[in-house]
């Protein structure tokens, strides 16, 4: 008997100690010295090593607001990004990341934005507001393959006449969205569809014959609107709080960064489907709601 009365008060023991370090703080391994961030090289209008990205001057952004420096660790935002960045600490931030992955530890959304429409002046698209339209049946279209604007093309019978263009490769090599520009100028096709913050910066790189059409119309019925926020590692809340106040504090210069670069920011109210033309006020910093994974945002 008392055999079984130690055993019982050891293993009781051990459960509470147990539980007591699943409930201790994890340790912060967030650089404060720096801001580590992880990019990708080449992948504009994101990131370069040039730092000519909207999201190299959101991190600048953060940096001033902390009052540190920024440094990067680069790599191609393709399979393995985040386990061989933010997972062997390389960095300590991801900036452009889809809410509700969790691979990682969301902060709140930077940006909500949309797929568009794109097509060349004068290819008797003007007025078409979405896929469903019958201008567009019969036509070869252009979509990224396994993105929401691909999915809801085939959902309107677009995939006849289709050219399936990369969402995930290195960039450094291969830039899969200047093509499809290329290839809309050039008629080899006569649309495409494709994430709005990639679509305006390249078409407006690749001529001013190009036009680009928010498909607000489709975010209010189909999921191909999505919040992008910045990610940490699974356990930085503090980390992940500080942020949220800095996004809520910086909103504004945040917004002109995006706007500057021609991203069809959408207003965060998830029944609104406008988009907000000048930057918007500080604001309170809030938790928000996963909307969707990161594979829908490149």
């Amino acid at each position: 008997m008392k055999k079984v009365l130690v055993s019982a008060l050891v293993a009781l023991a051990g459960l509470n100690f147990a539980a007591s370090a699943a409930d201790a703080p994890k340790a912060d391994l967030v650089n404060r010295k720096q801001l580590r961030v992880c990019s990708d090289p080449a992948d504009l209008p994101f990131s370069n090593e040039k730092r000519e990205g909207f999201e190299n001057k959101i991190a600048d952004i953060i940096g001033d607001d902390l009052k540190v420096p920024v440094v990067y660790t680069w790599f191609p935002k393709a399979t393995g990004f985040i386990r061989m960045t933010l997972f062997a600490k390389k960095c300590d931030l991801v900036i452009g990341w889809g809410q509700g992955d969790d691979m990682v530890l969301n902060t709140n959304s930077i940006y909500r934005s949309t797929s568009v429409l794109i097509y060349k002046k004068g290819a008797g698209f003007d007025g078409v507001e979405t896929l469903g339209d019958p201008k567009l049946q019969g036509k070869k279209a252009g979509v990224v393959q396994g993105s929401a604007g691909g999915t809801l093309a085939a959902k309107y019978g677009l995939m006849s006449q289709v050219k399936g263009y990369r969402m995930m490769t290195d960039r450094r090599f291969d830039n899969p969205a200047a093509d499809m520009m290329k290839d809309i100028l050039s008629g080899e096709i006569d649309f495409g569809v494709n994430w709005g913050p990639i679509a305006a910066y390249w078409a407006k790189q690749t001529s001013p014959d190009l036009v680009v059409v928010p498909l607000l119309k489709e975010a209010a019925k189909n999921k191909i609107a999505f919040r992008i926020t910045m990610g940490v590692r699974n356990g930085d809340d503090a980390w992940k709080r500080q942020l949220n106040e800095i996004i809520a504090r910086r909103r504004g210069d945040i917004d002109k960064v995006l706007l500057d670069y021609g991203v069809p920011v959408m207003v965060e109210d998830d029944l609104s489907v406008d988009l907000i033309k000048e930057p918007r006020q500080a604001a309170a910093a809030t938790g928000g709601a996963p909307m969707a994974p990161a594979a829908a945002a490149r």
